[in-house]
């Protein structure tokens, strides 16, 4: 039991160890900011029209899958505005009073970045309308005859919402932004500019081969990309001197078994499967999921977005069927098409 103490504080130390590593690759301005044209100009408009007025940046709904660089852009807000950024998850703000917390902890101008927001409770939604309008909540304090309700005004802020499903936010919450800007997979010229920067960084040598076998696997997101780098470069430093070209990034990418087109173990088994058990399907999510020995939403959120959007599965009423990519990757003939044509449209 002595040990516990020592442990968590280890524990803590390198969790910040770790996010400090991260937010180190950050760009902090849009100029070094790689990728996502549309929406960075949208921001740039924004701030530098709040910037002009000497005012407070209106509220702004970030929406893509995972590692798009979501989080990034509140930092870059952030830093384009002059103000702190103070990060939280939807997950955490369990009551309402820990909202009134958090808000009432804000500067003018702060920015408040909720990451997950569609996982925010709807009673603690209910109290961020007031907020994001009025900039005032009103908390109820005790319960029965004795509960009375307590206005508390905040200073004025911009609240950045993030959201891996838009479909599951509110439309009251979801109309008090005043922009909604979706992210997109990258190309992949914005990511061998992402790996170029990231590798300058970290001090990594590596030539135009290299730079473009990791961007080329990196599933169009810059986070798994710069997660490549640092295996590419730990098996450089131990099989090829510290040297990066295509051969030796294309081995080690091996290694973690991802091929050239970027999918994963996980990806290929999916499709390996539809292809030889269920003949290309339709089959539904979870007779997917348990076949694969995974749960249903990390197939639907981490997996089928890219293979969907590279033309691998196709999502219809009846269920996730292959498409003839699909078909190739698996090296099966197709099978389950002959009796429903209208899916290969």
């Amino acid at each position: 039991m002595e040990d516990e103490p020592k442990g968590k504080e280890f524990l803590a130390r390198a969790l910040q160890k770790e996010a400090s590593a991260e937010a180190a690759l950050r760009p902090p301005t849009f100029e070094e900011f790689r990728g996502q044209p549309r929406t960075v100009e949208r921001l740039r408009i924004m701030t530098g029209a709040a910037r002009k007025r000497s005012d407070v940046m209106n509220h702004v709904l970030l929406s893509g899958p995972p590692g798009l660089g979501k989080t990034t852009l509140a930092h870059i807000i952030g830093h384009v505005m002059g103000k702190d950024v103070h990060i939280t998850s939807g997950p955490v703000v369990e009551r309402p009073g820990d909202l009134a917390g958090m808000l009432t902890n804000l500067a003018e101008g702060d920015v408040l970045f909720i990451d997950e927001i569609h996982r925010v409770p709807k009673t603690v939604e209910e109290y961020l309308y007031s907020a994001m309008e009025d900039f005032r909540i009103d908390i109820m304090l005790d319960q029965g005859p004795n509960a009375r309700s307590v206005r508390l005004d905040i200073p004025r802020f911009t609240l950045i919402g993030a959201t891996t499903r838009m479909g599951l936010l509110t439309a009251p919450l979801r109309s008090r932004f005043i922009l909604q800007s979706r992210l997109h997979y990258y190309g992949k010229g914005d990511l061998v500019g992402i790996v170029e920067r990231t590798c300058g960084l970290l001090g990594v040598c590596i030539d135009d081969g290299g730079k473009g076998e990791i961007a080329r696997r990196a599933r169009g997101t810059p986070r798994i990309a710069n997660n490549l780098i640092q295996f590419v470069r730990d098996y450089a430093e131990e099989r090829a001197e510290g040297r990066i070209d295509r051969e030796v990034a294309a081995a080690a990418l091996s290694l973690l078994e991802i091929d050239e087109r970027g999918l994963d173990e996980m990806d290929k088994q999916l499709l390996f499967l539809l292809a030889r058990n269920y003949k290309g399907g339709p089959v539904g999510l979870g007779t997917l999921a348990v076949a694969v020995g995974e749960e249903p939403h990390t197939l639907e959120e981490v997996h089928e977005p890219y293979l969907i959007q590279e033309g691998y599965l196709q999502r219809t009423p009846q269920g996730r069927v292959l498409t003839p990519r699909g078909w190739e990757v698996a090296g099966e003939e197709p099978g389950g098409f002959a009796a429903q044509p209208e899916l290969l449209r």
